[in-house]
């Protein structure tokens, strides 16, 4: 699905990532692990196509199989302006802009995608609440059926279960796995080593370059790159 060569990403003097090789295979659910710094955001935003918009400078090449359109995107609870003034429901419903565009009006089946999203993740009862009064698991629970109503091919989630309360993370990670046995591509940046070994049959270590990438199992074992 994902073939990284040599990819080398900078923001002005700081080096974000250097000279990552290697692939994440089609249907593959991988952790990406590492330190605060070692460039997990910045390489989930490249798998998204987003680096541009960060001002980053990239050299090398991220190739994905797969249109635009078949990339779903979820960027860490920090980055969500939670004040804008959308309720829960137009959230959602945005996940599915490439079916709908600027111009089309909301069809049926549109609608159906969007009510099967809510009642998945729980939220039919705030359909209609603004993301300014959601807890932060509720929030992140809005932002997953974004994700189910857009059906991508390549979902790349950043710190998905961070800030939110245990429930809700199970309940998201219940979701995940449904993603991988969907034969969907998985790539998530996550902190926690016992989700990661418990959920995750891939894991790609970063420090700004590949530290170690294969099974969990092999990644997490790895003493040296424990210590370090």
């Amino acid at each position: 699905m994902v073939q990284l060569d040599s990819v080398y990403v900078r923001y002005g003097h700081h080096v974000a990532l250097e000279h990552v090789s290697g692939h994440f295979e089609a249907g593959s659910l991988t952790a990406v692990i590492g330190a605060n710094g070692a460039g997990k955001s910045t390489l989930l935003k490249g798998l998204a196509n987003l680096l541009t918009v960060d001002g980053a400078q990239l050299s090398g090449a991220i190739t994905v199989a797969a249109p635009s359109s078949a990339i779903a995107y979820l960027p860490q609870c920090l980055d969500i302006d939670r004040h804008f003034p959308m309720r829960v429901y137009d959230c959602v419903l945005s996940g599915c802009w490439q079916h709908t565009g600027p111009w089309r009006s909301v069809d049926a089946e549109v609608r159906t995608r969007v009510a099967a999203a809510l009642h998945t993740t729980g939220l039919e009862q705030l359909a209609h609440q603004p993301l300014g009064n959601l807890s932060g698991g509720q929030l992140q629970r809005v932002l997953f059926a974004r994700l189910l109503a857009q059906d991508a091919q390549l979902i790349v989630l950043d710190e998905p279960f961070s800030a939110v309360d245990t429930q809700t993370t199970q309940d998201l990670l219940v979701q995940v796995r449904r993603w991988h046995r969907q034969g969907r591509t998985v790539v998530a940046a996550v902190h926690d080593q016992a989700q990661v070994r418990q959920h995750f049959p891939r894991s790609l270590w970063l420090g700004n370059r590949v530290l170690a990438w294969g099974t969990t199992h092999e990644v997490l074992a790895d003493k040296g790159i424990q210590r370090a």
